[in-house]
């Protein structure tokens, strides 16, 4: 084998490996994480569990992040921990439009703040038009702790961004394997022709 072919060899390899790390790894949108199949919400030193629901969008499927299409949308938190039941916290989704200085004028929907001692916070919300937004959690008898986390409803590239992610590894794949094809013909043809 030459030594081109080697280091391509190599480098699908090397390739492959990167897009299966990427493909396994959490893509953070501000303060939220993929954890153990669970989206956590990161607010000041407590963390939260974030659940998405569109029942006439993608019936019992969840969503963490982005959200797929327009319309109504059910969005459950759930404290990991205790401390949190004791603490008020405030909701606020607002339109994405780069300023924060009138809140008021940008917000779409605000859940004022409030003590939730079950332990959950669930609200729903229609978006009536596809856009980019800024969710934001306030926990806190001051607010000292604030979460944003940017997100999209309907947009198109949700979905690309998922396909991205699984096709670095296929498309390694089929750059090794093109290599290891490459190889073995080299190997065949000198064999073949006559000495």
């Amino acid at each position: 084998m030459t030594s081109f072919l080697r280091g391509a060899l190599s480098a699908g390899c090397a390739l492959i490996l990167s897009g299966t790390l990427v493909a396994t790894q959490a893509y953070a949108h501000g303060g939220l994480s993929m954890a153990e199949d669970m989206c956590k919400l990161t607010v000041g030193p407590y963390m939260m569990h974030f659940t998405g629901y569109q029942p006439a969008n993608t019936q019992q499927k969840q969503f963490c992040e982005d959200i797929p299409g327009t319309g109504q949308t059910i969005v459950v938190l759930d404290y990991i921990e205790q401390e949190l039941r004791s603490l008020p916290a405030e909701i606020r989704i607002i339109k994405d439009t780069g300023a924060e200085q009138n809140l008021d004028a940008v917000t779409v929907l605000h859940l004022p703040a409030k003590v939730y001692p079950s332990g959950s916070i669930d609200f729903t919300y229609t978006f009536p038009e596809p856009g980019k937004f800024v969710g934001m959690v306030t926990v806190g008898e001051k607010g000292e702790y604030v979460s944003r986390f940017p997100f999209s409803v309907g947009d198109p590239k949700v979905f690309s961004k998922v396909l991205n992610i699984y096709m670095v590894p296929v498309v390694a794949l089929a750059i090794v394997g093109v290599i290891y094809l490459m190889t073995r013909s080299r190997r065949k043809t000198p064999e073949a022709m006559p000495s």
